[in-house]
């Protein structure tokens, strides 16, 4: 499929030495990883090489991490592992631009009687310090705050947050799909409890992620069946998943130097364009204006005038992908819930098109893309 793909922070294209990887566990080994014969050793080491891969990349034990089908499952173990073993505290503290996967946990968690607290965010998406620290008690069971933001890119004081849990006996977790790839996680320094992390946000395989999860922590088993991951998951491991998982960390931390200076260019090259080929204050770029409490590799730019849905499905016919906030089950576009949280005018959040770049975005389509914006806005301006 030809085209220009801008959409990488939803799924990235599978990298070649992924594919390689997977390709050689799916001819030539089948073996279950339980199984005591020779076939389900070899399954075995390829899963346990796997994870020493993905811990020393990110600085924890092997024994610290647990695979899972993604970051929804690993954001789903992480609070309802948390929660089955509360010991009596009631209380959840998270923000309100958090993934679905942790809001509609907490929506599920209040459902069977424990309290949560959403702390607001400032116009740029990072959350308000003082109402954290008022919203934190005794009570206080688990923090779970998102790394890098997937609609606006801002980045959030993880470091600060987690001495804060630490010094109160509270455990952080942290949804750090998007950072993967793009920050430095050294979790041998950083004092996180549990964070979430998925394969194909980086180049890797749909339908495999990782949750590490401290060996201070005890967690609620919430698939049951087999021993597999030491209890805490049980299930046959995909193993050519896991081992795709790998070699695209692999590659990340290799290159990952190379990923971050690209991606910011690409960025700052898409805006720059807009501003050249638009009239001024035609577009409003959300999310950090700072590069350095921002991801790389996400520009969130409203069009006040064009509805999101308008401007995509324009998009799309040119050939063009990018996404929106957030989308419901039919697939009808909703207001994004974090540019509300942010506080945007309605006619700002309600126009708002998320660029994410990625491993084989060219100079010459982020210009081409970026120009194709530009004459899509102003035919549906001339128009109205």
């Amino acid at each position: 499929m030809t085209g220009i793909y801008l959409d990488h922070a939803a799924t990235t294209p599978m990298l070649p030495a992924v594919r390689d990887v997977m390709f050689s566990c799916m001819t030539g080994g089948f073996g279950n990883a339980s199984s005591l014969h020779g076939f389900g050793r070899r399954a075995k080491a390829t899963i346990e090489d796997a994870r020493a891969t993905i811990a020393e990349a990110i600085g924890c034990s092997p024994r610290e991490i647990i695979f899972t089908s993604g970051g929804t499952e690993s954001d789903n173990l992480a609070l309802f592992g948390a929660a089955a073993l509360a010991q009596g505290k009631r209380r959840i503290v998270t923000t309100a631009i958090e993934h679905h996967a942790v809001l509609h946990s907490c929506a599920q968690l209040e459902r069977q009687g424990f309290e949560v607290r959403y702390i607001p965010v400032h116009k740029t998406g990072q959350l308000q310090w003082e109402a954290l620290e008022r919203a934190i008690d005794q009570d206080t069971l688990l923090v779970s705050v998102m790394y890098g933001n997937n609609e606006v890119g801002t980045l959030q004081p993880i470091a600060r947050i987690a001495e804060l849990a630490r010094q109160r006996n509270i455990l952080f977790h942290v949804d750090a799909v998007q950072a993967l790839g793009y920050c430095d996680i050294d979790l041998s320094a950083l004092p996180v409890d549990l964070m979430s992390f998925s394969a194909h946000k980086l180049g890797g395989p749909q339908g495999v992620g990782a949750l590490y999860c401290s060996s201070r922590v005890k967690l609620g088993a919430q698939m049951f069946g087999g021993g597999q991951e030491r209890k805490r998951r049980a299930g046959t491991e995909n193993v050519a998943g896991i081992a795709g998982f790998a070699a695209a960390v692999a590659q990340s931390l290799q290159f990952r130097e190379q990923r971050q200076q690209n991606a910011r260019l690409l960025r700052q090259m898409m805006q720059d364009e807009l501003a050249r080929s638009l009239p001024e204050h035609a577009f409003v770029v959300n999310g950090h204006p700072d590069e350095a409490e921002r991801l790389p590799h996400i520009l969130n730019v409203s069009f006040p005038g064009i509805s999101t849905e308008t401007m995509l499905m324009r998009l799309d016919l040119e050939g063009i992908a990018a996404a929106s906030g957030s989308a419901c089950s039919s697939g009808a576009l909703e207001t994004s819930h974090v540019l509300l949280a942010m506080g945007l005018e309605p006619e700002v959040a309600g126009s708002a098109i998320r660029f994410s770049f990625g491993d084989g975005n060219t100079e010459r389509e982020i210009i081409a893309a970026a120009r194709t914006v530009a004459t899509i806005f102003k035919s549906l301006r001339n128009k109205s």
